[in-house]
């Protein structure tokens, strides 16, 4: 498809908007005016005191135009111009389509977070106004926003200046899912890398918590994820965790959470290896009840396998259990997904995270060409809007939401929980409430300004090899955190 901008250089937020209609189209730029098929014409012409705004669709043999005008007066001249325009070719695709996108021309990751920053400044009713009429979002997912920022405020009061999270990375699993593209490998490739990769990685962490402690920081929560941590041996996983409890302060942690992710890697010995080793919140995540499905993403285990692996971690002691859906998965049906959920929320676990599916550049599915149309994109709203109403009847509230890139019908992810039993860590990180320490391959250092916005990166090498032949360069950019702390000081909280 051509998206030609003609008078104007709102591509990136044009770009995205036709990726919610097109996500797998690829997108050719010209900066004049085309009228060939597939093409978006989007134009701004200018005279000394109105501005017109033109979209102009050409799509599957049809053609389409909206136009409207802005004063040169207003005083959000160019943000109004890019929302307008914006808002016009979202007309178009829907008037051609006949499909739409729930979310309306907001493509942000956090809505969540743009609707707590209108609701504080603006009132949360001019809020409401502004997500309906100005970006067109649907009513339910303005209520989805409006809850989900109730229960993250509580949650965001408490975290401090000189508050942050350890998050660890282990990017091994049993086997490649087909809709993944996280930097993971199956141990079949990597396994002769597991030993090393785990000595070096409690290096980082002793050397991570030196630094935590010259800083004076307060380490809130942490988070094991991957990959499938449980991919390790009880052995391994029981070295590890010892070493966060040497290496940290946890006298201030509120929550500790392993994935245990993958329910075949489940075993009594790591149950009890992670148990005892502090963990407070285990995910154990299904994605699909149904035998069929799970055949056809890849996952190596049966809904059996599902049920073995909850009924053991409740038999060891865990209270605070996550488990993992996906909505719009292929091979999936609305009554499927429904099914799953009944099972699940039979279970009565305290977390279900609600994923649409992301079709990532690098997964299998996105490289096998089986790409989903508008159907699936309205049976996964269809799916997510039923886990939404389900899941609230039983108890189960959403807490926190983030959306990713090509996501099937521009959907969301929502975590859901009873009271009390939020995952912290879930909305620290999509907030990016304070700073996250981060170790392993492929992690993320993020450091938050105390008392600020600014946020810096410091970024390990993605893969375990690489991680492994150049740690000395990941001990080294090590000293960017105290040169972070050092030019912004820490403005510290009385709060707990």
């Amino acid at each position: 498809m051509i998206l030609a901008t003609v008078g104007h250089n709102f591509q990136y937020e044009l770009e995205k908007l036709c990726r919610i209609f097109l996500p797998f189209e690829k997108i050719v730029f010209s900066t004049e005016i085309v009228k060939s098929e597939p093409a978006a014409l989007t134009i701004l012409e200018q005279n000394s005191t109105e501005t017109t705004l033109i979209a102009e669709l050409f799509l599957s043999g049809q053609h389409l135009i909206h136009k409207g005008t802005l004063s040169r007066e207003n005083p959000d001249w160019e943000k109004e111009s890019e929302r307008i325009l914006a808002v016009l070719l979202f007309r178009c695709f829907v008037d051609l389509t006949g499909y739409r996108p729930q979310w309306g021309i907001l493509t942000g990751v956090r809505p969540a977070k743009l609707f707590s920053r209108l609701a504080k400044s603006e009132g949360e009713a001019a809020a409401e106004r502004y997500f309906a009429d100005q970006l067109l979002v649907a009513p339910e997912k303005i209520e989805l926003c409006s809850a989900t920022m109730q229960t993250e405020a509580k949650i965001l009061s408490l975290s401090r200046n000189d508050s942050f999270s350890l998050y660890l990375s282990v990017p091994f699993c049993p086997s490649r899912c087909a809709y993944c593209s996280f930097v993971s490998h199956s141990v079949a490739q990597a396994k002769k890398l597991i030993p090393k990769y785990v000595e070096l990685l409690c290096e980082e962490l002793r050397q991570t918590g030196r630094i935590a402690a010259e800083l004076g920081l307060r380490l809130e929560t942490v988070y094991i994820g991957g990959g499938t941590p449980t991919t390790l041996s009880a052995t391994q996983l029981k070295g590890i965790m010892a070493t966060v409890r040497e290496a940290f302060d946890l006298s201030h942690l509120r929550e500790y959470t392993v994935e245990a992710g993958r329910p075949d890697t489940i075993t009594p010995d790591k149950l009890e290896a992670i148990l005892k080793g502090g963990a407070t919140r285990i995910s154990i995540n299904p994605q699909t009840m149904n035998r069929e499905v799970l055949e056809v993403i890849g996952r190596r285990h049966t809904p059996e396998q599902t049920l073995e692996a909850f009924y053991l971690a409740r038999e060891t002691g865990f209270t605070n259990i996550n488990m993992d859906l996906i909505a719009g998965l292929p091979g999936d049906t609305p009554d499927r997904f429904r099914q799953t959920l009944s099972q699940i929320i039979s279970l009565d676990p305290e977390n279900v995270t609600v994923h649409a599916l992301s079709m990532k550049r690098a997964s299998r599915l996105q490289l096998s060409g089986a790409l989903p149309d508008f159907k699936t994109g309205q049976m996964a709203a269809e799916m997510t809007r039923y886990a939404n109403k389900a899941l609230r009847q039983a108890g189960i509230l959403p807490y926190y939401m983030y959306r990713q890139s090509k996501t099937v019908g521009n959907l969301e992810n929502v975590g859901y929980a009873k009271p009390g039993f939020e995952g912290l860590y879930n909305v620290y990180i999509m907030d990016e409430t304070h700073t996250i320490l981060a170790c392993g391959a492929s992690a993320v250092t993020k450091l938050r300004q105390p008392g600020g916005d600014f946020i810096e990166r410091i970024f390990n090498f993605k893969y375990p090899y690489e991680y492994i032949s150049r740690f000395s360069e990941i001990s080294a950019r090590k000293v960017g955190i105290h040169a972070f702390y050092h030019k912004y000081g820490q403005r510290n909280q009385s709060a707990d």
